[in-house]
């Protein structure tokens, strides 16, 4: 059995701890409360963007962009938007089995796969899991712009464009609440006509066209690249949410498991010294027991 000295060098050493996921609690509570208003700012203008490109999806014209084309698929690409810091909880691991789950079904086909990393927990994934990774950004922070996450999303576009890709899906976190993050994947390229509609709320019985100016061509396609580049940065901040909820879950939680060891530990602490004090008690009075 450990000694008063050890155990009480195991409690300041859990209460040192202990304050530091407290602190690290707060710090995430403080920063879900930003990136869940900067994620509900976002959230009107892209879902916004889904329901003008679900029309455009059916509308009438002559002209088809590449992006709402589908051909047969012999070769995906994913791009996986993770988080840089650890202490999240389950949130990176259950994003990683939602995608393997669903890149097996694509090798069971015989299908090729690639993929495209945004976050540190990505990268280090893809290395111990292997795959063929194009692109990889990372220390993207809280509040990024497209900028930083484009070479990824442009690397993965420019070979659906080339013809070495058929699909592209998207994988992130959605944030549900603080406490439920859900992993998700959605098709970004081609369109997904019936998910659009789905997703958009649009009635799908009838066709229509739009007049377009100055041309359906330079419309069209200005229109899916802010398409792109809305649903993709959403998706980021979606997970950033994600990643500050489940990191004050994750340290709310290691905090109180350090109050619970610390009271079994002081528990053990006082039966020992109770354990002393009465073995020492003992020992005077047989002392003095003897003397007489």
């Amino acid at each position: 059995m450990a000694s008063l000295k050890e155990i009480r060098a195991k409690v300041t050493s859990i209460k040192s701890t202990q304050k530091i996921t407290r602190a690290m609690q707060m710090v995430a509570a403080s920063k879900m409360k930003r990136a869940q208003d900067r994620m509900e700012v976002g959230r009107p203008y892209a879902d916004s963007m889904r329901r003008v490109v679900s029309h455009l999806v059916r509308a009438s014209s002559d002209y088809k962009h590449p992006y709402m084309q589908s051909r047969p698929v012999n070769n995906v690409g994913y791009i996986v938007v993770s988080s840089d810091r650890g202490l999240a909880g389950g949130l990176n691991i259950n994003l990683f089995k939602t995608l393997m789950k669903d890149v097996k079904s694509y090798q069971e086909q015989s299908v090729g796969v690639e993929f495209a990393a945004i976050g540190s927990k990505g990268v280090s994934f893809f290395k111990n899991f292997g795959g063929k990774v194009t692109s990889v950004t990372t220390d993207y922070g809280d509040n990024p712009t497209f900028e930083q996450l484009n070479a990824p999303v442009q690397a993965m576009l420019d070979d659906y464009d080339n013809g070495k890709l058929d699909s592209i899906y998207l994988v992130y976190n959605q944030f549900v609440n603080a406490m439920t993050q859900q992993p998700t994947i959605s098709q970004l390229v081609p369109l997904p006509e019936g998910a659009l509609a789905e997703d958009s709320g649009v009635q799908t019985e009838h066709g229509w066209d739009y007049i377009y100016e100055p041309d359906i061509k330079s419309l069209v396609d200005g229109l899916m690249g802010r398409y792109v580049e809305s649903i993709v940065y959403q998706a980021v901040m979606e997970n950033i949410a994600s990643e500050q909820s489940a990191r004050m879950v994750a340290m709310k939680a290691a905090t109180d498991n350090a109050g619970n060891l610390i009271d079994d530990l002081q528990l053990v602490y006082n039966k020992l010294r109770q354990a002393a004090i009465t073995r020492e008690i003992s020992e005077i009075v047989g002392g003095a027991a003897a003397v007489s």
